[in-house]
């Protein structure tokens, strides 16, 4: 019997990092290496594919904001405790679907696609993280949490391998996104029975009647400075994130390394992932989430003033490490300030960094129709980038100056 609760852990940790794998290293990210392909099999130009970017985003802002509603609307109108784990399995089909339509040859339903797709990896990562994570602490095993926010990474460096290997046999974009909708199709039907009973199956009746209780403070200026400073960190990657490979082709077109950098992006994601049982649980996250930004910010800027594969290859590092540590942490702090309705609170935080992403592909597209060459557009953007990184950064300086934590609110983490 003392080995259950493990076999618990070890099932919930491997359903959370394969819905994320499907969610986010497939739906969310797997448009960055294919497209490339995309632009070679002139399906798309680049201000095309900006604007897919930017679309993507504002679904991916609905649905964050769909899910700080979306507790109030079920309480409304549904009967009992919502069903997270349906959420999330039904989630994770519609993402399957919406991979398979961008394989199909009806460019003018893109966007559509993309946008929807938006919708559901919000939902999905929102839902899966609440999910996991309450059910994480409940088994005292919130220390290995990493290892769900490892997912995105390991779909990222899925994803680029399999580009690298498509390309390789001159295989069209399209044969790219069908491929992926094969394997997302696999992958959620491996997980589909993990996410089975909700909370209630394993709460008190005590613990059940605070899950309707709605989400306390969230509107108050300790989580409004922490959802502002963790949308700027939605800003500051995401150019790096979506246009890696296009300013790599621009910047050092001769290097062998440009087909892997995206991999090695992902490969840093998840040991930056893994790495998070490491840092000791007393620390202040706010300190942590500065040094993260400072972190990344360096990264931003590193192929700007090293313009060689080994700037793009330490700058790619710097941003892909922390990147994950920066959303479990941000997770971690709603579940602290706001433990009755965390959900609500994570939403709310995925909206801002919603609202970031969105910024960071118009603001590059700004600068592309008024920039001579992509290289000094992409160059605006970076430091644009970085700054809203420092400015972060600060925020969280201000957070841990007015807000001084006590010993009673870490042991909520």
């Amino acid at each position: 019997m003392k080995t259950e609760p493990s076999r618990k852990a070890r099932s919930i940790l491997r359903g959370g990092a394969i819905s994320f794998v499907v969610a986010m290293g497939f739906g969310r990210f797997a448009f960055t290496p294919l497209l490339p392909m995309m632009l070679h099999d002139h399906v798309i130009d680049l201000h095309g594919g900006t604007f897919l970017a930017s679309i993507h985003y504002i679904g991916y802002l609905l649905g964050a904001c769909l899910c700080v509603f979306l507790p109030w609307l079920l309480r409304r109108y549904y009967v009992g405790v919502p069903s997270h784990t349906a959420i999330i399995r039904y989630n994770l089909v519609v993402i399957v679907l919406l991979i398979f339509g961008m394989s199909l040859p009806i460019p003018v339903m893109w966007p559509l696609f993309r946008f929807l797709t938006g919708i559901a990896t919000a939902i999905a990562f929102i839902y899966t993280s609440g999910w996991c994570l309450e059910r994480l602490a409940h088994l005292n095993a919130l220390s290995l949490s990493g290892i769900i926010y490892a997912g995105p990474g390991a779909g990222i460096i899925i994803s680029g391998l399999i580009s690298i290997a498509m390309i390789s046999l001159h295989c069209s974009s399209s044969v790219a996104w069908f491929g992926f909708s094969l394997l997302a199709a696999c992958l959620t039907a491996l997980i589909w029975n993990t996410f089975q009973g909700d909370l209630k199956s394993v709460l008190s009746p005590h613990q059940l009647k605070d899950l309707s209780i709605p989400a306390q403070n969230i509107w108050t200026l300790e989580p409004i400075l922490l959802s502002l400073g963790y949308g700027l960190a939605g800003f500051g990657y995401i150019i790096t994130a979506t246009f890696l490979p296009i300013i790599a082709h621009e910047t050092i077109a001769q290097s062998p390394w440009i087909d892997f950098f995206w991999p090695i992006f992902g490969l840093s994601v998840v040991a930056g992932a893994l790495s998070f049982k490491k840092i000791p649980v007393n620390i202040d996250r706010r300190l942590l989430l500065f040094s993260i930004y400072i972190t990344q910010l360096l990264g931003v800027l590193m192929p700007l003033y090293f313009s060689n594969q080994w700037g793009f290859l330490v700058g790619i590092i710097l941003v892909g490490f922390p990147l994950n540590i920066i959303s479990l942490v941000g997770m971690q702090e709603a579940r602290r300030l706001s433990p009755l309705g965390s959900t609500t609170l994570m939403a709310l935080l995925t909206t801002m960094y919603g609202v970031g992403q969105i910024l960071g592909p118009a603001v590059a597209s700004y600068f592309l129709c008024r920039s001579k060459m992509h290289t000094e557009a992409f160059t605006c953007s970076l430091i644009t980038a970085a700054a809203c990184l420092g400015v972060g950064a600060f925020l969280y300086l201000l957070i841990k100056f007015l807000f001084p934590i006590t010993s009673d609110s870490v042991s909520k983490k």
